[in-house]
């Protein structure tokens, strides 16, 4: 794939910016809910919260915007979703010097992983249609809920709907950017966005000495980082193969490790490379010109920046939208990304039924032993593979795409 940058122009920023805006509304307005509600249920001081709020997103931003730059690809990193909801369930019940202890330990896991490549040559192993099926099954829910929100919501979600399928008619680029102001004037027009309420202050880091425990260890540390790793590094890393970059695991999981490392002691949980906020970034419609899409993961990084320094106040802003909005912003979206998916997917008749395999395993959702449905979907997948075809070989694996 071309990666040159050679001939930007100022409209060549225009989608991807747009795309990015999109990936951290997403983001921030759908699953940063998570994070607050696990520091209210942990008790933490409004000072604590904010300081969580400004490590992870700024960590976030940072770690984002490097490694988009250094490798010229849509590297789009998020905190760890699983993570933060696992964190409700024992944040209550461990002292939080010691939670940040785990933190420390859990992020030094990700940097010894990225440094010996046993990550990246796990990623090489899996055949690309099931790498396509797992995507799209982790995916599809988010296409889904742009239409469910119209039994809450039918006005909001049929303008979008309606706006999205004219707008497509004339532009595909500008489609999405297009619902998004569309869906912003009706709210306004409604008096549905308010704001007033919301008053932006400097956030203020706040260092927490860590403790270590054989229990915050064992109960926490080694399940946020098998959690993090399995329900969102192995679905990033597979978000940017099915679009064709080919850019090594290791460094991302030495960057984001280490970025972790240093954010934990103000209380960041854990950061990585996203999977369903980056699929917004890493498809056609954030830039028709691959090469140009690594600036929809500068924007993103840039933004991450941006609410993170105002810390809790600034982020309250996304909440306040409507969750059919989000949903269906996020659904139509993401349309793209879930298409190609279920193309790449079926493209191959030899691992057609393996991928189905496992993407109605990962829709399923399967939760076992802490663990989500997007790791017991590749299990599936994987091993219907090797029992019907035996080991994946080089030529089928996920790397091998064009």
């Amino acid at each position: 794939m071309n990666r040159t940058t050679e001939g930007l122009r100022p409209a060549d920023f225009f989608s991807p910016t747009v795309a990015a805006l999109i990936s951290v509304l997403v983001n921030y307005g759908g699953t940063f809910v998570l994070v607050l509600q696990a520091a209210e249920l942990a008790r933490l001081s409004p000072a604590q919260t904010a300081s969580w709020v400004w490590a992870v997103s700024v960590g976030v931003g940072v770690s984002g915007l490097w490694l988009s730059l250094r490798y010229r690809a849509p590297v789009i990193t998020a905190w760890s979703t699983p993570g933060a909801a696992f964190l409700a369930t024992v944040l209550p019940v461990t002292p939080y010097a010691e939670v940040i202890g785990a933190y420390l330990v859990s992020a030094l896991g990700f940097i010894i992983l990225g440094a010996c490549g046993a990550f990246e040559r796990l990623v090489q192993l899996i055949p690309k249609g099931i790498a396509a099926g797992l995507l799209a099954g982790i995916l599809l829910p988010f296409g889904i809920n742009a239409f469910g929100g119209a039994s809450v919501d039918p006005l909001l979600v049929t303008v979008l709907l309606g706006s999205y399928a004219l707008l497509r008619r004339f532009t595909s680029r500008f489609a999405v950017v297009g619902i998004l102001g569309i869906g912003l004037a009706l709210l306004i027009v409604q008096q549905r966005i308010d704001g007033a309420g919301v008053q932006l202050s400097l956030a203020t880091p706040l260092f927490t000495p860590p403790q270590f425990s054989l229990p915050a260890l064992l109960g926490v540390a080694l399940p946020l980082f098998v959690i993090t790793l399995t329900g969102q590094y192995m679905p990033g890393m597979l978000v940017l193969r099915n679009d064709g970059f080919k850019t090594s695991a290791n460094p991302l999981l030495t960057v984001t490790g280490l970025g972790s490392l240093i954010m934990a002691p103000f209380g960041a949980h854990a950061f990585n490379v996203a999977a369903i906020t980056a699929a917004i970034c890493t498809g056609p419609d954030a830039h028709p010109d691959p090469g140009k899409r690594y600036l929809a993961g500068i924007a993103c990084g840039l933004l991450y920046i941006l609410v993170g320094t105002f810390g809790v106040t600034l982020a309250s802003l996304f909440m306040v939208l409507p969750k059919a909005f989000i949903g269906t912003l996020a659904g139509l979206a993401l349309l793209g990304a879930i298409g190609g998916s279920l193309a790449n997917a079926m493209a191959d008749a030899k691992t057609r039924e393996t991928a189905l395999i496992t993407f109605l395993a990962t829709v399923a959702n399967v939760s076992l032993l802490g663990v989500g449905g997007a790791f017991w979907g590749l299990l599936a997948g994987l091993a219907a593979h090797w029992l019907m075809h035996g080991r994946p070989g080089a030529r089928d694996t996920a790397s091998a795409q064009p």
